[in-house]
């Protein structure tokens, strides 16, 4: 058996419905994990990641509930507890987030406060109600941004919650060890995904963006999940309270 054999596992990945959350849960369930596909709006989208799942030979089930809502948490959980059907969780995943609001002077109350509840509040509350039903052994990991390490006045808000959550997944680590489990963040940079892929249409910004990675070109939506299946597994055993970027090596120096 591959030390990144996932089969008999089974895994949560929020915000699953597309892009990145997409990826991760067709590159788990690829592995051998049953997979549940969360969402919160697009129903859709959360059908094509099951169908495409499916389709491949791979187990998946999909569950909606809206984050950074009242009773978040109560209603994603009652959903997955369904799904589990009394099995344990052994893979957390917490990728659904909002998307940065704008910069300082921009950025309203209201869509800081939204970020906060989705991108901070969700996930500790997730992994919270998660922790009973997550076996000794477990795996947990959170999608941050490489917008922690870069000055980016655009993110600024967006950036905040990602810190955040870094601080969580150390933390944590610390205080789950006892349990095997390991809590680690992975930061991706700028990512092409079926989603996004228009935004990276602008005149020159790919190139601008390619110049300033030291693997020479824009990453995608499989370059993260790699990442993530790869510390979801066995192999990883001994890997917690990190933050790994996967972001091919975007803005760390001048290129020679």
């Amino acid at each position: 058996m591959s030390m990144t054999d996932l089969a008999g596992r089974t895994a949560l990945v929020t915000g699953a419905s597309r892009g990145i959350g997409r990826a991760i849960a067709a590159r788990l369930a690829a592995n051998g994990a049953a997979v549940i596909v969360h969402f919160g709006a697009d129903k859709d989208g959360a059908a094509a990641t099951v169908d495409e799942i499916e389709r491949a030979g791979g187990s998946a089930r999909a569950v909606r509930a809206e984050l950074g809502v009242d009773d978040d948490v109560e209603t994603l959980f009652a959903g997955v507890e369904a799904a589990l059907a009394g099995r344990p969780l052994d893979i957390l995943v917490n990728n659904a987030a909002a998307v940065p609001a704008g910069p300082l002077a921009v950025t309203t109350r209201a869509e800081f406060d939204h970020l906060f509840a989705v991108n901070v509040r969700a996930p500790y509350f997730i992994i919270e109600r998660a922790l009973p039903l997550l076996r000794h052994g477990g795996r947990i990991v959170n999608i941050s941004s490489v917008a922690t390490r870069m000055a980016n006045p655009t993110q600024t808000s967006f950036a905040m919650t990602k810190g955040a959550l870094e601080t969580m997944s150390l933390t944590l680590a610390s205080q789950l060890g006892t349990r095997g489990i390991t809590v680690n963040a992975v930061a991706p940079g700028a990512t092409r995904t079926a989603t996004n892929g228009s935004a990276f249409e602008a005149p020159g910004l790919a190139e601008l963006i390619t110049a300033m990675t030291a693997l020479d070109r824009l990453g995608g939506a499989d370059d993260v999940a790699d990442v993530v299946a790869f510390l979801a597994s066995d192999a990883a055993r001994w890997i917690t309270g990190q933050v790994i970027d996967a972001s091919g090596g975007l803005f760390l120096g001048p290129r020679a």
